[in-house]
């Protein structure tokens, strides 16, 4: 990604309404999952660290970030001795060589990997028998805009497209469909509308005003209460729950 989009994520992702939101979201779906009580954890592609005081309510957490400034910003976020934080990168420079993980999380990372198969081999590489992986993608190509180029995106995906990628990578699908849904008409009608215009995209990660920012953290986050139970025909992002096969 830009430098200047880690900077903007250090500095929001506490408060933003999306990370905020997404974090209750995947909280109640790795509660679900009912890991062991001294789980082992791996998050691939950590960024500034955001997820990481979560995660380790669930177990032992380790992380791997590519870029130096967001690796010490993940080091600091993490809060903790005990979360380990190295440098690394999908799909071929993954530290924890000898380690296999209850869970390995990839938070919209893979649409940041060329070569998001050889990406999905190595995660399958580092789950235990019996663990899982939980992985969260963008949704639909015809959504790519301003945000996806500054992120550095190659592509979103739908359900299907990373259906046939897991599986292919050897990974089977446990659950597998969308979220960010209540908010999918405002979101892709604003990015469709300002296209349409000819007018400038702004990066969807600047911080709104702040009841703005509430608004949209409580018609997002309304979502951890349905997901645990169904997932939903169509949002603005994919999740999947998938195990080694």
């Amino acid at each position: 990604m830009e430098p200047a989009v880690y900077r903007l994520m250090a500095q929001t992702q506490r408060t933003h309404w999306w990370f905020a939101a997404r974090r209750d979201i995947l909280s109640a779906i790795i509660a679900q999952l009912r890991l062991p009580g001294h789980a082992r954890i791996l998050e691939i592609g950590c960024g500034t660290g955001g997820n990481l005081p979560m995660l380790a309510t669930f177990g032992a957490v380790c992380a791997v970030e590519g870029d130096e400034f967001a690796l010490a910003c993940a080091r600091e976020a993490a809060g903790s001795s005990e979360v380990q934080v190295l440098k690394g990168w999908l799909p071929d420079r993954i530290p924890f060589q000898d380690e296999r993980f209850d869970l390995v999380c990839l938070f919209d990372v893979l649409e940041h990997v060329q070569d998001d198969l050889a990406a999905l081999h190595a995660v399958a590489e580092r789950i235990k028998p019996g663990g899982r992986a939980v992985l969260t993608v963008p949704a639909y190509q015809w959504l790519y805009g301003a945000h996806d180029r500054s992120h550095h995106h190659f592509r979103r995906y739908t359900a299907g497209s990373l259906r046939r990628v897991a599986s292919r990578a050897g990974l089977r699908i446990r659950r597998l469909g969308y979220f960010n849904t209540l908010l999918f008409p405002l979101i892709a009608g604003v990015r469709l509308g300002k296209r349409l215009l000819g007018l400038n995209e702004s990066d969807e990660a600047d911080m709104p005003a702040a009841w703005l920012n509430r608004c949209l953290y409580s018609a997002f986050a309304l979502e951890a209460a349905v997901v645990p139970r169904v997932l939903f025909p169509f949002g603005t992002s994919c999740v999947a729950v998938l195990e080694r096969e």
